[in-house]
């Protein structure tokens, strides 16, 4: 699998990966859910350079998870917005938090804690079947084959295995 090419793959986490499968993408979004929206502010926050991050903020624009919107019209000027697919990656940003929360967060513990406005709690993200609600473990989660798969070799071979005893 070469690295241009994941986009390509008959794999969604190859395909979601082409898209922000480096750190700087990834601090990006971190902070675009903290509400950070302009290019100075990025900056001031990431200390990353100005061309890495002008490219960084193009190509999310070009896959469709930012909105470059005027905010100042002289000098013209732009802010950068979540798109609905943007805003989509807030499960896969918050697992990752919550990773860090539990594996990397020191004696002090989480650096930052999330407050769910509605019922005014901290929470840790949790994900849950859609059909049942119960929350996941990876131990009892079968992957098959979809509609859209290519070549059941990106299936590990006891699931091949599976698959073959099925039919």
């Amino acid at each position: 699998m070469r690295w241009d090419g994941l986009a390509d793959e008959a794999c969604s986490l190859a395909r979601t990966v082409s898209v922000i499968g480096d750190r700087w993408t990834l601090l990006i979004l971190r902070d675009c859910f903290l509400r950070v929206r302009r290019f100075e502010d990025f900056q001031a926050r990431l200390g990353i350079t100005r061309p890495l991050l002008a490219r960084r903020l193009r190509d999310l624009v070009e896959d469709g998870v930012l909105a470059r919107v005027a905010y100042q019209e002289r000098p013209l000027r732009h802010e950068y917005r979540l798109t609905p697919a943007g805003r989509d990656l807030y499960p896969v940003v918050m697992a990752m938090v919550h990773w860090g929360d539990v594996h990397r967060a020191g004696r002090k513990g989480r650096p930052l804690l999330h407050r769910h406005l509605e019922c005014g709690r901290d929470f840790d993200p949790v994900m849950t079947c859609s059909a049942c609600g119960e929350a996941l473990d990876p131990r009892h989660v079968h992957v098959h084959p979809g509609p859209g798969a290519r070549n059941p070799r990106h299936l590990p071979a006891r699931q091949r295995s599976l698959e073959r005893n099925a039919k």
